[in-house]
């Protein structure tokens, strides 16, 4: 499935925002995943850093204060709710999924046949595009509402 929305020069922000709207109202969380900081992994040097760091000043998910959190390299990877992989680090997903557990991973613009993330950012003729693979999120004990699937397909 596929969304879109138009980028004006402002893709890092529009991610930024995209990500907090689904993991406040998209995404049930485990149990054990709701108590402390809600934790953004990006992994690497990301322009996207600096708007998840805007955004959790002033957001939470739930109660939980939101931290980000970069790691350098996939060996850097700790405990995270959401991995961030942009188009630079994509050769990494393997290696990072074996340091995950319950993490939503999001990649940039990824290769199609990507194993591992489950909503994946696309430029297309200026414009955000999404892709959402909702096995990818269940298979890591979370709960991905039918409503993605519908906003996404309304957005095509």
């Amino acid at each position: 499935m596929i969304g879109t929305v138009s980028l004006f020069g402002q893709k890092e922000k529009i991610q930024s925002v995209f990500i907090y709207n689904f993991i406040t109202k998209y995404i049930e969380w485990p149990a054990s995943y709701k108590s402390g900081d809600f934790v953004i992994g990006v992994l690497g040097n990301s322009p996207i850093t600096a708007e998840l760091e805007d955004l959790a000043y002033n957001r939470n998910v739930g109660n939980q204060k939101i931290t980000v959190k970069t790691f350098k390299n996939a060996d850097d990877i700790t405990t995270c709710h959401v991995l961030y992989i942009p188009e630079s680090k994509i050769g990494e997903i393997e290696k990072a999924l074996t340091k995950i557990g319950n993490t939503l991973i999001i990649t940039d613009n990824a290769p199609s046949g990507t194993k591992g993330d489950a909503i994946n950012f696309i430029t297309v003729g200026g414009k955000q595009r999404f892709g959402v693979k909702a096995y990818n999120a269940t298979n890591k004990g979370l709960i991905v509402s039918p409503e993605l699937g519908k906003l996404v397909a309304g957005n095509g």
